[in-house]
Parts: C-alpha cells; sequence; structure tokens
C-alpha cells in the first residue's frame, strides 16, 4: 500500500454511518445525487461535486469548475474547492489534504472537512438550508457588577469539599515520628 499502513488501519478509521449522513448532505444541499454503486470516495475524487457544494453554500466562490480533463484537472478542482472553504471560514486545520481524496489515503479526513463546513454554514446567516453535525457554541458573555464579584469570594465552592463535621482529630496512622537531637 503506498502509504505504508495496512489498508485495514485506514479502512478502520472510516465510518460509515458519517459517510452516509455527508454524502445525503451534500446531496439535499447541491440537489445532484451520487451516481448509484459508486463508492463515497470515487463520487468525490474528480472534486466537482465539492466545488458545486461551496458554490451552493457561497455562490460565485469557485468561478470555473473542471468537468472534464485529466489528474491535474481534478487536483485543481479539490485545491478550488479548499481555498474556497478557507474564504467560506472553515478552518484550515479542518481541511483534508488533496491526496487523502485524490489518492483515497484518508477519507475519514475528507468526511471530517465536509462536517466542518457543516458547522461552519451554521454561522452563516444567509445559509438556510439543511445543516449537518451540531450547531457550534456560541459565546455567553456575563457582565458581574463589583458587588456580585465580592459577594463570591466568601463561598466555598462544592468543588472545595465541606468544612462542616468530619475532622482529623483521633486519628492515629502507626507510630509517630521521633525526632532523635544530638545523633
Amino acid at each position: 500500500m503506498p502509504s505504508g499502513r495496512p489498508l485495514w488501519q485506514v479502512a478502520g478509521k472510516r465510518d460509515l454511518d458519517q459517510e452516509v449522513e455527508a454524502q445525503q448532505w451534500i446531496e439535499a444541499v447541491t440537489g445532484e445525487k451520487f451516481a448509484p454503486g459508486l463508492p463515497f470516495e470515487l463520487a468525490l475524487r474528480d472534486g466537482v461535486l465539492l466545488c458545486k457544494l461551496m458554490n451552493k453554500l457561497a455562490p460565485g466562490i469557485i468561478p470555473k469548475i473542471n468537468t472534464s480533463g485529466g489528474d491535474y484537472k481534478m487536483m485543481d478542482n479539490i485545491s478550488q474547492f479548499q481555498k474556497a472553504c478557507i474564504q467560506y471560514g472553515v478552518p484550515d486545520v479542518d481541511l483534508f489534504q488533496s491526496v487523502d481524496l485524490f489518492e483515497q489515503k484518508n477519507i475519514y479526513r475528507v468526511t471530517m472537512t465536509i462536517f466542518a463546513i457543516g458547522r461552519t454554514a451554521h454561522k452563516h446567516p444567509e445559509w438556510r438550508g439543511p445543516s449537518l453535525g451540531p450547531k457550534p457554541s456560541e459565546e455567553n458573555k456575563r457582565d458581574f457588577t463589583e458587588m456580585q464579584l465580592r459577594a463570591g469570594e466568601g463561598v466555598i465552592g462544592l468543588q472545595a469539599g465541606q468544612n462542616k463535621g468530619a475532622t482529623q482529630a483521633g486519628q492515629n496512622f502507626g507510630n509517630t515520628r521521633k525526632i532523635l537531637l544530638g545523633k
């Protein structure tokens, strides 16, 4: 295997349920079905569906999609898709590398990138289409008065335990320590 790892290790990371969920979301957003019988990774390999996905989320973000041509054109589609993801707000750490998809080395990373796009779509109020994955958390900033902050200083939190009831009085664990002077 070209990656140096056995096939079972690469395939073992894949989550088929997540792939199905990602496929259904792509189909719902783009309005196009994956070719029947074509595996997930091969349907996305040329980058055309991924580019169409980004153009649905952000119209015109990818001006030209290569629908014919050789491997170079397919790799160009994947590269355009990745640039569009960054423009759309997907963190670059969530993006797969081109070879992950093109050479089918790490399809799990491809699936996780699609989920990252789904999370990012939640942040765009103009997007009213279907969602994928959980909605990201939002900041919930609170402003406390000086009096409220001071009131909390005298309270012993539950994490600190309690200060009532049990003490260590009367506990004896073996011999006491003897200090001998002058030796």
